[in-house]
């Protein structure tokens, strides 16, 4: 399928899986554009801008980059914290793809470079039925990445384009080493973009809040368990690094943050079966519709059966066997029980 003429505009990370969409939407005959987003003034950054300006040159295509550092701190990096500091745990990624890369970056490459298509290297596939764009998963059943993408709109899905949605990692790779992109051997990218190895989140939200005495309480009993150094360092469902000697394994069952206190308890008390997400996004359904889909909580879960009962501003969400650490803050994502596809998604409460 040739697209003389067509511009294509790939938000270039530097990593393997966009560089391969770009290397594919060049041999489709697009006019690729290599879009790079700088999202912090750190080496990082500048390493990233670097690898993708690497792939550009390989490629011969044209690379621009965006500075969306002021944007991604208040929306990105500010969001990561206060969520923590407020005693949830954050899914940063979803955040980005909301406002950085289908917001500033996605407006600047239809806006201003002209993009017929915007492409990235999600593992994602779009279809379109009869105008309406339904988000289905890729190929690679290992690359569930319709959960980071769930706050995607009609207008974004309209313009955007997964090169990568019918092939797997491996696969990807091998396109990689085949045309010897400057990426063939390049890494998976980290969780979490803004901290580097070797910081972890736990170091870097120590450094940034400090150490802040609370204590261990038992969820039964009310029972002082020990005390920690602050209730940012945990998260629901947490059972290593407690550093707490039981006669059973204690899990981190609740947190609050306004007390400082991190409750503790066993397995068992760590599952649940209702739940309410917010701050919705839905493809389907309007509120007062209830229906039966399958849904995830965390992005590493396989979903799970639930009816889903939307009101105006939150969703009802009752799984059919009961799901453990029901984690606030993390996002709730809802797929269609028949064939997967991306139905809405909001924030666990």
């Amino acid at each position: 399928m040739e697209m003389i003429g067509k511009k294509a505009v790939v938000a270039l990370s530097g990593g393997v899986d966009s560089s391969v969409a770009a290397l594919l939407l060049k041999q489709q005959g697009y006019e690729v554009v290599g879009l790079t987003g700088k999202m912090t003034n750190s080496e990082a950054s500048e390493s990233v801008i670097e690898n993708a300006k690497n792939v550009a040159g390989a490629l011969c295509i044209e690379h621009q980059v965006f500075d969306a550092s002021k944007l991604f701190q208040e929306k990105v990096i500010d969001y990561f914290e206060s969520s923590y500091r407020g005693g949830k745990t954050p899914n940063p990624c979803i955040m980005c793809n909301k406002f950085i890369k289908w917001g500033l970056l996605f407006d600047y490459a239809i806006s201003v470079l002209g993009a017929d298509v915007y492409a990235t290297g999600h593992y994602a596939k779009i279809v379109n039925d009869s105008g309406n764009f339904k988000l289905y998963p890729a190929s690679d059943e290992h690359k569930d990445q319709l959960y980071f993408l769930y706050k995607l709109t009609q207008k974004q899905l309209s313009k955007t384009i997964f090169p990568l949605s019918g092939f797997t990692k491996l696969e990807v790779r091998e396109f990689a080493h085949d045309y010897n992109l400057p990426t063939k051997s390049s890494k998976d990218s980290q969780d979490i973009c803004f901290i580097q190895k070797p910081m972890t989140s736990k170091k870097y939200l120590t450094e940034k809040f400090g150490t802040q005495k609370g204590d261990f309480v038992d969820i039964l009993t009310g029972k002082k368990w020990g005390e920690h150094e602050g209730c940012y360092r945990y998260t629901i469902g947490q059972r290593k690094g407690i550093g707490i000697a039981a006669p059973y394994p204690l899990y981190v069952i609740k947190i609050d943050a306004s007390k400082n206190i991190v409750y503790l308890g066993r397995e068992e008390d760590n599952y649940r079966e209702k739940l309410e997400i917010n701050d919705l996004n839905m493809f389907e359904y309007n509120p007062g519709e209830s229906f039966d889909a399958n849904v995830k909580i965390r992005y590493n879960m396989k979903a799970k059966k639930a009816h889903v009962k939307l009101y105006d501003k939150f969703a009802e969400i009752n799984f059919y066997e009961p799901v453990n650490s029901v984690t606030s803050g993390q996002a709730g994502v809802i797929y269609d029980i028949e064939d997967g596809h991306l139905i809405g998604g909001g924030i666990v409460v």
